[in-house]
């Protein structure tokens, strides 16, 4: 019973795999959990049917398991607030939506726009200049960049999810 004695090396010896096993069963837990996933990232993105067209950029293991957790617990809609909602996911920053109504005598005001044509099946996704994906501590892996830009996930996300009648556009920045 000694510390450094024979038994307590043996047996502090014959601990060690048990233990190890016991904290990869712990970590495995975690793995249960798409958002935390870092071994079984490649399992849930197969699950998914990831990467696709639109995610063929995530190179972050963050962007990966936003990607895998979005399409996971998308639920589909077609109102602006769930467009402004994915656009948000997908831009990593906030984003609205703009719809246009056509001019109706009665309903409109003098100085509304006239918008007609195919404006009543547009709608303006307006995000930030850049959305910006930052390293980070626990979320990020060794090797990854520190920042990376682009809006092409975006673009592609909710090209990806809209009604087929109508027209996306997207604007960046200040209105």
């Amino acid at each position: 019973r000694e510390p450094g004695s024979v038994l307590d090396s043996l047996l502090d010896a014959m601990a060690q795999e048990p233990a190890r096993l016991d904290a990869n069963a712990h970590r495995l837990l975690a793995e249960l959990d798409p958002a935390q996933a870092l071994a079984l990232l490649p399992e849930w993105e197969r699950m998914c049917g990831l990467p696709d067209t639109c995610t063929q950029g995530a190179e972050t293991i963050s962007q990966r398991r936003d990607a895998v957790v979005l399409k996971l617990t998308a639920r589909g809609a077609q109102t602006p607030a769930y467009f402004a909602e994915l656009a948000t996911l997908l831009a990593n920053a906030p984003c609205t939506i703009r719809e246009y109504r056509p001019f109706r005598v009665g309903m409109s005001a003098v100085g509304d726009s006239l918008y007609n044509g195919d404006w009543p099946h547009t709608f303006t996704v307006q995000a930030p200049a850049e959305p910006i994906w930052t390293f980070c501590v626990g979320h990020s892996a060794v090797g990854e960049t520190l920042r990376t830009w682009g809006n092409e996930q975006l673009e592609c996300g909710i090209r990806k999810e809209k009604p087929a009648h109508t027209i996306v556009t997207f604007t960046y920045g200040a209105e």
